[in-house]
């Protein structure tokens, strides 16, 4: 089986199944489990997000400008069997549209996966539906990530409930929906300004003070936490939490269960332990 993965969270399912040495494409941010390192990248990007600011990146976005590039003759050449890609949003990953078109030019098109989960239940379902098309038992896997989940619920339960904002972009300010307000909920918080399964849009630093948080949440997509950190909005709240957005929050990959286990420490200090590069807590700045 020749896979190539043009989303990084159908990378983390692919590896979460076991199949990670079938992998002989991903995308240029597939970055996790490490082994990915030697496996050819068909894709690339002309936006340097470490040299340029989010609204630069954001006003790129909205003139319509290609974030992502496709190389359609290596993809050719690698001769996969299995395609997997989105059609979820074109900011976060190579657009179906531009894959399908790739793949009618092969010879012998292989099987094209598109994953468009918006909530939890999804995410863990395209678990299955990966599984399914690439001939693996997911069961026993998704059931390990459901027990960790309820692990959380039951270690949050009782407890006090914080209200908490999740923002995925820093500017302009854009709060993070789909499946975080589960994982924030899970996590035994109030999730404010997004449903879950829902497809947010920007909103302002006023709308964000006006829910009044107890904690906000930093998750940029695509950006670490150094990343995040040079680029800090200008506001003041009780308590503001940096979060390795790209790893457990952004990503619709089985990493958004250790995302909530992040969150159940990180807004009531229960559950495993943070690791370094998972969550930085800051303090009020101005």
């Amino acid at each position: 089986m020749r896979i190539v993965s043009l989303l990084p969270a159908a990378t983390d399912i692919v590896a979460e199944l076991g199949l990670a040495g079938h992998l002989v494409g991903r995308t240029h941010e597939c970055d996790w489990p490490p082994s990915v390192a030697d496996v050819p990248v068909v894709t690339g990007t002309a936006v340097d997000q470490d040299a340029v600011s989010s609204r630069e990146i954001s006003a790129t976005v909205h003139r319509g400008s290609s974030v992502f590039g496709l190389d359609v003759e290596l993809l050719h050449d690698l001769k996969p069997d299995v395609v997997l890609t989105q059609d979820l949003c074109d900011v976060c990953a190579v657009s179906y549209e531009s894959v399908s078109a790739a793949v009618r030019l092969m010879d012998a098109g292989p099987v094209v996966l598109s994953l468009e989960p918006s909530t939890l239940d999804e995410v863990l379902g395209c678990l299955k539906t990966v599984g399914d098309v690439l001939g693996v038992d997911s069961a026993e896997r998704i059931d390990r990530l459901r027990v960790r989940i309820d692990h959380v619920e039951r270690l949050t339960a009782g407890l006090s409930r914080p209200r908490v904002a999740a923002i995925e972009w820093l500017d302009p300010v854009w709060p993070a929906g789909h499946w975080v307000p589960e994982q924030i909920t899970k996590a035994g918080g109030v999730p404010l300004l997004a449903a879950p399964g829902e497809h947010t849009g920007p909103t302002t630093w006023e709308a964000v003070h006006a829910a009044r948080p107890d904690v906000v949440l930093l998750v940029p997509c695509g950006f670490p936490i150094g990343r995040t950190l040079t680029e800090l909005p200008d506001q003041v709240f009780p308590e503001t939490w940096v979060l390795d957005g790209p790893s457990y929050f952004n990503r619709p990959g089985p990493r958004v269960v250790r995302g909530i286990e992040v969150l159940a420490r990180v807004l009531h200090g229960v559950g495993p332990a943070l690791e370094p590069d998972e969550a930085t807590r800051l303090a009020p700045w101005t």
